[in-house]
């Protein structure tokens, strides 16, 4: 698979389109996903031996780490999976096993391909769904007798007829009655499913193949009306066109080449002293998380897959911990290291008007379809923003993501009388914010619960 050729200026502007500022950040990923295209392009002897730059991101919550390594995974369209480090504990206690990141990372990649090879067979898929709805339509009988005077079959005329009358849509409220087919995927092979190490995939793949095995046993008609039993059978036609073999294997070396795994809360497991000793199993993760970041083959229900060029993207507040807390071999393997600046008050300002997808705009949108107009003043977004930052000095910083709750609360009443308010236009300007939030922001034991 090539790799997507974006220049790293390209990328950033793209970045900037959803996230306010944090420039080093997205310069640091910017050129990690240009060194994906510039790999591919090197002399083949040398290609192997050029591993990812992995990145640690250092910053507070709600800075935008996420949002920039998903919005990058995004432009790339590669695999995408974002993991909880805190989430796995040293093999031989209770916890998730470290290498179900990159099968969860696999199945995402297979599910990937999967849409991309449907939207490829949709209109053949379309077409030959139509013509199974034609057969339920047109009795079979009907299209076997011929006309006793002329000698011709009668019925590629009905069926003509009705195809346009089914085009048009006046078919719509009928009801027809089928078959479904029976797991048109195929029932999972015996060494897939117990290829997963976790007690939680073993009973994942045990029940896909025990629906597999019984799909053909006690099968019922269904009735449904033309357009469900339409899109059910464009689905069940597009599964028959699929390779899957093909699917498989586009997954897999999508996952090898252009994976990317984001692991959060990373200074959770990085191992500290505390006045009971070090806690269990800290340096047992990192060490368990080793082999995968520096490079191994994991067994998955689609084969095996390396994970020698996955790009790792770590994130952690470390507030009580540092990177240097990791195990030596672990910082190894993350060279680049960037700090995202905590959010101002401006930022604030900024994150609600600039970005494609900013707060604001979602709901303007939302509200539209209740026909329902906001009106966003400048001074209005400047309170919002006040408001924003005085709750996140005063209670728990948790970054931008304050601005949903204030937003949530600004609108609450309009959001909820908004059906029986059609054509109604509200201006939220500074004195709209002040009324819904100045009682809550001045008790600050009740601010700290709702806001």
């Amino acid at each position: 698979m090539k790799a997507v050729n974006f220049t790293p200026r390209e990328i950033v502007s793209e970045l900037d389109r959803y996230i306010v500022g944090q420039r080093p950040a997205k310069r640091a990923v910017a050129i990690a996903l240009r060194n994906r295209w510039r790999r591919q392009n090197v002399p083949a002897e040398l290609r192997d031996e050029i591993a990812p730059k992995n990145i640690i991101m250092i910053g507070p919550t709600g800075v935008g780490k996420t949002e920039i390594a998903r919005r990058l995974a995004k432009l790339a369209n590669a695999p995408f999976l974002k993991v909880e480090a805190s989430k796995f504990t040293e093999v031989g206690y209770v916890g998730k096993d470290v290498e179900s990141i990159i099968r969860e990372l696999t199945e995402t990649a297979v599910k990937m391909i999967k849409e991309e090879e449907t939207a490829q067979v949709q209109a053949k898929a379309e077409e030959l769904a139509e013509e199974r709805l034609l057969d339920l339509l047109l009795p079979a009988a009907s299209k076997e007798s011929p006309d006793p005077v002329n000698g011709a079959a009668p019925a590629s005329n009905t069926r003509d007829k009705l195809r346009v009358m089914l085009q048009e849509g006046k078919f719509d409220d009928k009801l027809v009655e089928f078959e479904p087919s029976a797991n048109p995927g195929g029932m999972m092979p015996i060494f897939e499913v117990v290829s997963g190490s976790s007690v939680d995939e073993l009973g994942s793949n045990l029940r896909d193949m025990m629906s597999g095995l019984f799909s053909g046993k006690g099968r019922k008609r269904t009735k449904l009306k033309v357009p469900e039993a339409r899109k059910l059978l464009t689905q069940e036609e597009a599964a028959k066109l699929i390779d899957m073999e093909r699917v498989t294997k586009l997954a897999v070396e999508r996952v090898e080449q252009s994976g990317i795994v984001f692991l959060d809360e990373i200074d959770k497991i990085a191992g500290r002293e505390s006045q009971h000793g070090p806690d269990v199993s800290r340096e047992g993760v990192q060490r368990d998380i080793l082999p995968i970041v520096e490079g191994s083959n994991v067994n998955t229900k689609y084969g095996m897959v390396r994970t020698d060029h996955i790009l790792f993207i770590a994130a952690g507040a470390f507030h009580v911990s540092k990177p240097s807390d990791l195990i030596p071999e672990l910082q190894g393997r993350f060279p680049i290291r960037v700090e995202l600046d905590s959010l101002t008050t401006e930022d604030f300002l900024r994150i609600l008007q600039e970005p494609a997808n900013s707060l604001t705009k979602q709901y303007e949108a939302l509200l539209q379809t209740e026909k329902v107009v906001l009106d966003f003043t400048p001074d209005g977004l400047k309170e919002i923003a006040d408001f924003a930052g005085l709750v996140n000095e005063r209670t728990e910083n948790i970054g931008a993501r304050r601005l949903h709750t204030i937003m949530e609360k600004v609108l609450d009443e309009i959001s909820f009388e908004a059906p029986d308010k059609r054509g109604f236009r509200l201006t939220v300007d500074a004195d709209y914010v002040r009324d819904k939030l100045a009682n809550l922001v001045e008790d600050q034991d009740l601010s700290r619960y709702i806001l």
